[in-house]
């Protein structure tokens, strides 16, 4: 086990630093330092290794935290990735963009800071990259059949990484231009750079997984050809339908959904050329939600030269500390302060929307005002109204759910009503031969759930193939998160 009385002589939580906002928000790269190979491994003698390790609960993908903790602590990172890689296909990802519910519930946590997984973690993957411990996995024998994954977002890799290393022939069908989904136009550069991505699609290719960019199923193929080219279909498109705001003046120029507008960012710093592109340069900017979309599209506001930004929730600012209402080990609703909230701008809380003011078609403010609370319904407080100059709203409400349209007409795909895909507890659709795994079944959700849910797709589908599956499933379809972790 890892030093017995680490978490004593190392009481103090240290991460690693963020570069200073000065210099990061002149580029686009990661906002964190390179970690100090000595503080990780003190962190993770940090570790108890716990009789009930709680960690394991916390996370979907039900790492072995306590395990890799403590060959980090021993220097021994080649086990240590292996460890890792056991259960979870992509931890350069987790590591960077999961809000770590292991963490949450860290047993540590108790009484203390908790244990630093997500930096740990990150750690590990990194340094396997650098020395070269990150090889293809070549399936031993290959069975034949063959997987159309619809979708490259983590849930789709994930599966197809698995069905492959099962010896499937596995073909992933992405619209974009590129393959990594939200994680390749929806997160910006300074959450994590693109390198990251590549260098695991370089993995996967030599492993046997074909990638087919700039194919829309539903259009270019419909879903029922699809379904005839291959013994199997997975869908895993996501949630991609945002969650619109209907007040007067909607219709306005210069309002826009948060990822209409990170795509191109995402899309201009790879370097390619835009056209009319959505842009906060000069601008005093309002963005509508408080959570982490809102955040990246702060922190690419700044980085692009707005004149101001502020962020309008409607609800109540969450608290510091976790409340009592939401005790250990359940992963509380806190204030989050992330790397862009340091950079600039200002938040607002109790915050209702009453309508888009503009002249010629154009924006030119938003008026809001108090929220109040009546009947349980959040509603705009009468004589509180005010009047903000704005020339860029950015909706960052959330999400309502996968597309519909091509798959309704195209396929016997059912939907619940939530306006998921809907799904057996085999991952199954009503359509024989047709999973979903990830957001598009789920919900929109966190991005550890996704892997977590297209490893398990990925067993049933290869037991529906091959009639039992050796492949391992770390959630049901009916597991239920605690608290919000979904």
């Amino acid at each position: 086990m890892v030093d017995p009385r680490g978490f004593l002589n190392n009481s103090q939580r240290e991460t690693a630093p963020r570069r200073p906002v000065s210099v990061r928000i002149m580029d686009w790269k990661e906002v964190y330092e390179k970690r100090d190979a000595g503080v990780v491994k003190n962190q993770a003698s940090r570790c108890m290794d716990c009789g009930v390790p709680f960690c394991h609960h916390g996370c979907p993908l039900g790492n072995l935290i306590p395990e890799w903790n403590d060959l980090t602590w021993r220097g021994e990172g080649e086990n240590a990735i292996e460890r890792l890689h056991a259960t979870n296909n992509f931890p350069e990802f987790t590591g960077r963009l999961c809000p770590a519910p292991c963490e949450s519930s860290c047993v540590l946590g108790i009484n203390q800071p908790p244990v630093t997984i997500k930096e740990i973690e990150v750690s590990i993957i990194d340094t396997a990259f650098e020395n070269g411990w990150v090889k293809p996995h070549i399936p031993e024998r290959l069975t034949g059949k063959t997987v159309a994954v619809v979708g490259s977002g983590p849930a789709g890799l994930a599966a197809a990484q698995q069905l492959t290393r099962a010896g499937h022939t596995v073909a992933v069908f992405e619209r974009d231009d590129k393959i990594g989904g939200l994680l390749r136009y929806g997160i910006p550069d300074f959450k994590m750079e693109k390198q990251h991505i590549d260098r695991r699609l370089e993995q996967m290719k030599a492993e046997g997984t074909r990638f087919r960019t700039g194919v829309e199923i539903g259009v270019d193929i419909t879903w029922d050809d699809l379904r005839s080219r291959y013994d199997a279909v997975l869908i895993a498109t996501g949630a991609p339908k945002p969650r619109d705001l209907n007040v007067a003046g909607r219709d306005l120029e210069g309002v826009h959904f948060a990822m209409e507008y990170l795509a191109e960012s995402n899309r201009k710093v790879d370097g390619q050329d835009l056209t009319n592109q959505i842009t906060a340069d000069g601008k005093h900017v309002v963005i509508l939600g408080g959570g982490d979309t809102g955040a990246d599209c702060l922190g690419t506001a700044t980085r692009q030269g707005a004149l101001s930004v502020t962020t309008f929730a409607i609800g109540y600012q969450p608290p510091a500390e976790r409340p009592a209402n939401q005790p250990w080990p359940t992963m509380p609703t806190l204030f989050d302060v992330s790397s862009a909230h340091e950079e600039f701008g200002e938040r607002s809380y109790l915050s209702s929307t009453v309508e888009f003011v503009g002249e010629n078609g154009k924006l030119t403010g938003i008026k809001v005002a108090e929220t109040e609370f009546v009947d349980g319904k959040r509603l705009p407080k009468a004589g509180t109204e005010r009047v903000i100059p704005t020339e860029l709203v950015l909706l960052a409400l959330g999400y309502t759910g996968a597309e519909e349209e091509s798959l309704a007409k195209q396929s016997e795909v059912a939907f619940d009503e939530r306006g998921n895909v809907a799904r057996d507890t085999s991952w199954a659709t009503e359509e024989d031969g047709v999973f979903v795994a990830g957001d598009a079944g789920r919900g929109a959700s966190l991005i550890v759930w996704a892997i977590a849910e297209g490893r398990s797709a990925a067993a049933s589908i290869d037991q529906y193939l091959e009639g039992s599956s050796e492949l391992p499933r770390p959630v049901k379809t009916t597991d239920k998160p605690i608290s919000i972790y979904s």
